[in-house]
């Protein structure tokens, strides 16, 4: 009788932190790319050919064509609370189990949010630049003139984990806060839950924390923005595709909204170094970095890996996707 091979985990992309003490099945072996190995689809359908378990992130797409090249794959473990960028109908139809890491980022992604509302807000990354330019002349009584933050209202569209950790911050900062959510959430005495119009109507600041869904894609277009209006700040760690980018810059360069700060692009890496999104002087944008803090990175990777560990031991994964709402 031939033996049985070794249980094979696949991880995507080298340097995830926790690796060193996260838990696998006995005996497994990680199966990690090679130093400055390439990181597209064929790469990662090489990588998992073997695999029993893979350890993916955002940019990786899990679909029928990686499915195939991996016949023996059990599991598919996102280093990520988003799962938009995998085929979940054609992972259940084969029986394989697909899983996230829900309610571990929450506090660094939001930490994020409003980085991104005080920098869009107050102007910052101009002034940064002018400072790093060596062009920090005479005292200007109008120059980088932003908008307050304390005290403003903060509209939250997307009220889960995220959402909520955002409106505490908010609450922090004196802000009154209103939000909006397709699914009801319980008060907790910080935001009033309102449409989502009126929350655009009545905010100075509104942070999107939704997933991509075919119910949120170009969730917010010119319509939307024209209801924030001209003293509005929008800002986004959703997902790319929720914001409609090209009306978003219109309405920045028209002054119909007065900044915005995105986290999240329709399409990533944005490395188009001529991209419109990258020279709008009132637009943040920053390379989907809402979950980078060491301690957030352990503490998904120790999960995602306690999600194969389960799975390949024949137990239920603590943290499957749930199905997705129209």
């Amino acid at each position: 009788m031939s033996a049985t091979p070794p249980v094979r985990i696949a991880l995507s992309r080298r340097g995830y932190p926790g690796l060193d003490d996260a838990p696998l099945p006995e005996g497994a072996e990680l199966v990690l790319p090679d130093e400055g190995a390439p990181t597209d689809d064929a790469a990662l359908r090489a990588l998992a050919a073997d695999c029993d378990g893979l350890v993916v992130s955002t940019p990786d797409r899990v679909d029928a064509e990686l499915f195939d090249a991996a016949p023996r794959l059990k599991v598919v473990a996102l280093v990520a609370v988003g799962f938009d960028n995998v085929d979940l109908d054609e992972a259940r139809r084969r029986g394989i189990v697909v899983t996230h890491t829900p309610g571990v980022l929450a506090d660094a992604t939001a930490d994020l949010a409003f980085s991104l509302i005080l920098m869009a807000r107050r102007l910052l990354v101009p002034a940064l630049d002018t400072t790093r330019a060596g062009e920090w002349g005479a005292f200007d009584p109008q120059a980088f003139l932003g908008l307050q933050v304390a005290g403003a209202t903060l509209g939250i569209v997307g009220y889960g984990d995220i959402g909520s950790a955002v409106g505490r911050r908010g609450a922090g900062f004196g802000m009154t806060v209103l939000q909006h959510s397709r699914s009801p959430r319980p008060e907790d005495g910080i935001a009033e839950a309102v449409g989502l119009d009126e929350l655009l109507e009545r905010s100075d600041v509104v942070s999107l924390n939704v997933p991509r869904t075919p119910e949120t894609a170009g969730l917010i277009g010119a319509r939307e923005l024209d209801l924030l209006g001209p003293r509005g700040t929008l800002v986004s760690t959703a997902r790319g595709g929720v914001v409609d980018e090209d009306a978003l810059l219109a309405a920045l360069r028209e002054g119909r909204i007065h900044s915005a700060g995105l986290d999240v692009f329709a399409t990533e890496p944005l490395t188009d170094a001529a991209s419109p999104l990258l020279h709008e002087p009132r637009l943040v944008c920053l390379p989907h970095i809402g979950s980078a803090s060491v301690e957030t990175r352990t503490a998904m990777t120790r999960m995602a890996l306690r999600n194969v560990t389960a799975v390949l031991s024949g137990d239920d994964a603590p943290n499957v996707v749930p199905p997705l709402r129209g």
